[in-house]
């Protein structure tokens, strides 16, 4: 399991020095330089999932945490947590958590950010069509699965580091624990899983340093609103609540 370990660890690292480098930049402040800054941890974790992309060392990965685990071993909780650092936004909200912007805010940059990388994601899959490796499909490269997860990790991120770091960073356990599990269910390979990670910081970091439609909220003075998602087994949405 030492592979694993590994993993879990470097994915942390990672993500508590992109919050690093996220913190550079301000309000007020928004430079070129500051960008091209943030930009570099996600631009390196790209480059090493392209490096290792077909590797030798990304097949013995994966043959030694099958040996380890067992080929029939699955336990899709990477399923479950890709959506966790979204619930922690709107519960987040619902505790009235001071954050960086408006929940409608919140939500369009969420949006934004998973249009973005998820677009990236499926034109490359349907690019590169790279086998599984439980040889399922041949969509492996990126893991959307780890691209979603890391975009609402980081949304998450951008909104709560200020008032709550501890809730700020927790979303990137989520994320790294989605994306070590794409490869311990057998679903994914280390290459794909890393340049998926890369993908969703370096969207949302484009977004919170473009703030596009940033006066676009048609919500921002009412504070009767409730908006919360809703999520279980069957069925995905939205809760909404306006209170006369």
């Amino acid at each position: 399991m030492k592979y694993i370990f590994i993993l879990i660890f470097s994915f942390n690292i990672f993500s508590l020095e992109a919050q690093n480098f996220s913190n550079e930049s301000s309000d007020s402040l928004k430079t070129k330089n500051t960008f091209l800054r943030s930009s570099i941890l996600p631009l390196t974790i790209i480059t090493a999932g392209v490096t290792a992309n077909k590797s030798q060392f990304e097949k013995d990965l994966r043959y030694d945490i099958r040996a380890k685990v067992g080929n029939d071993f699955q336990f899709k909780i990477d399923d479950y947590f890709q959506y966790a650092p979204i619930l922690e936004i709107y519960l987040a909200d619902a505790l009235h958590i001071e954050a960086k912007n408006h929940w409608f805010d919140q939500t369009k940059y969420l949006l934004i950010s998973n249009v973005i990388s998820t677009a990236i994601t499926q034109g490359l899959k349907r690019i590169t069509l790279k086998t599984r490796p439980d040889n399922s499909t041949n969509d492996s490269f990126p893991s959307g699965h780890t691209t979603f997860s890391f975009t609402n990790a980081s949304v998450l991120m951008h909104e709560f580091r200020d008032s709550a770091p501890i809730l700020a960073y927790s979303g990137y356990f989520f994320s790294t624990t989605t994306g070590a599990f794409r490869m311990i269910n057998d679903r994914h390979w280390i290459s794909d899983v890393l340049f998926g990670a890369g993908i969703g910081i370096m969207a949302t970091e484009l977004v919170y340093y473009l703030e596009p439609l940033k006066n676009f909220n048609p919500f921002k003075k009412n504070e009767n609103i409730i908006f919360l998602p809703m999520i279980n087994q069957d069925s995905k949405g939205f809760y909404f609540s306006y209170t006369f």
